[in-house]
């Protein structure tokens, strides 16, 4: 039986919600898993339809280093898979047919990194983490008397006006390693994830079963060439666990790193005439939580609200002092910082598993993953060696 947008709207919805509102001219790229081929193939989503076009471009990476990658994609043709809302139903399914593709997330070789601290509002959040040392009453008491006295919206990081702060804040003894890196001259930029560990939509996340205080993170993510030049972007979530962050930022990577804690998706929208760069810092990041015991969460991350240009987190990604030769993907960072109380007064937002995130924007679809343990997550088991045998037994490389 085919598995449509038609059919009754599954927890991942439907494809329709999966795609930009404008697909119809929008550049779309991404990957699937090819039962056929026991292995991954890059695609193309035209008009509905997606079109294996591994033939001619074994991965990801290999369109995005193209001089003009959407105009060679936009000419391109290649296997016809199927439709892309069948494709989409079988990745959700949970009794998903392995005889049949489904989506993966839509780089490959790309490494994966995030910026943090990039918005105001997550700036302050990540100082109370620090202060609090993972006690979510603590924390509430901490919001309520450091928000009232301290505005960084409109400050420019690196400027002097925020030297003469850090200076003001380090006299009140109130200076943190958050604040450095949120208004300092040097962002912080840190590896999310291994080579090809990302996870795709209509898939699980990965929360650590020990931590009790963690949240989604929705952001842009820009898919950078080995050159530095951006030419796409997708949607991400930086999953993060806040108790242990809380900690220590030493525990960053525990914090940051785990099995499925990193999401990119649905598919990758490469840069055009109808969508570049100037295109993303106007771009607002939906988030709807869901959660089985009836819980919602709502929020609206805006780009144009970002304390560091897109381009300028690039540029301090990568250059002469640091080189990518498969590329990166850069998430952005957001200002989304969820402090309403789920369970209990003053003890804010945790994850529970069961809960169905959905990061969207119109420009880019809508990324969307249900939440588990990460120990229970499917283990990530095809790294790159697995991707060089396959494509070798296939004759593509």
């Amino acid at each position: 039986m085919s598995l449509s947008s038609s059919d009754e709207r599954a927890w991942f919805g439907t494809a329709a919600d999966a795609l930009p509102d404008d697909a119809a001219d929008a550049v779309l790229i991404g990957r699937i898993w090819d039962p056929l081929a026991e292995g991954p193939s890059p695609v193309v989503v035209r008009d509905g339809e997606v079109i294996d076009v591994s033939a001619e471009f074994p991965t990801i990476r290999d369109i995005c280093e193209l001089p003009e990658p959407a105009a060679v994609v936009s000419g391109l043709n290649g296997r016809h898979v199927g439709a892309f809302a069948d494709v989409l139903a079988n990745t959700g399914s949970p009794a998903r047919d392995r005889t049949r593709p489904w989506l993966l997330a839509p780089v490959d070789l790309q490494a994966l990194k995030a910026a943090g601290v990039t918005f105001a509002v997550s700036m302050i959040e990540r100082v109370i983490e620090e202060r609090a040392g993972g006690d979510m009453a603590r924390a509430a008491d901490i919001r309520r008397r450091m928000l009232a006295g301290v505005d960084l919206h409109d400050l420019t990081p690196g400027s002097e006006e925020a030297a003469r702060l850090k200076a003001l804040l380090v006299a009140e003894g109130m200076w943190s390693q958050y604040l450095e890196v949120g208004i300092g001259p040097d962002a912080e930029i840190f590896t999310k994830g291994q080579i090809l560990s990302a996870m795709g939509t209509a898939t699980p996340v990965g929360v650590l079963a020990a931590s009790t205080w963690n949240n989604p993170e929705p952001e842009v993510s820009l898919v950078v060439q080995s050159s530095g030049r951006i030419v796409g972007a997708t949607l991400g979530n930086d999953v993060n666990l806040r108790d242990v962050e809380g900690r220590s930022a030493l525990l960053l990577p525990m914090a940051k790193d785990n099995n499925a804690s990193c999401a990119l998706g649905p598919l990758v929208r490469l840069f055009d005439e109808r969508f570049d760069l100037d295109h993303v810092r106007g771009l607002a990041v939906r988030l709807d939580l869901e959660g089985e015991d009836g819980f919602r969460l709502e929020a609206v991350s805006e780009m144009s609200r970002i304390s560091r240009d897109p381009e300028a987190l690039v540029r301090q990604l990568i250059g002469p002092h640091h080189h990518y030769p498969d590329g990166a993907v850069l998430m952005l960072g957001t200002m989304f910082a969820p402090i309403q109380d789920r369970d209990h007064p003053g003890e804010g937002f945790t994850h529970k598993t069961g809960d169905v995130v959905r990061i969207s924007s119109p420009a880019l679809g809508t990324l969307v993953n249900r939440v588990q343990h990460a120990e229970d997550c499917a283990p990530w088991s095809f790294g790159i060696r697995d991707l060089m045998g396959n494509l070798h037994r296939r004759g593509l490389l």
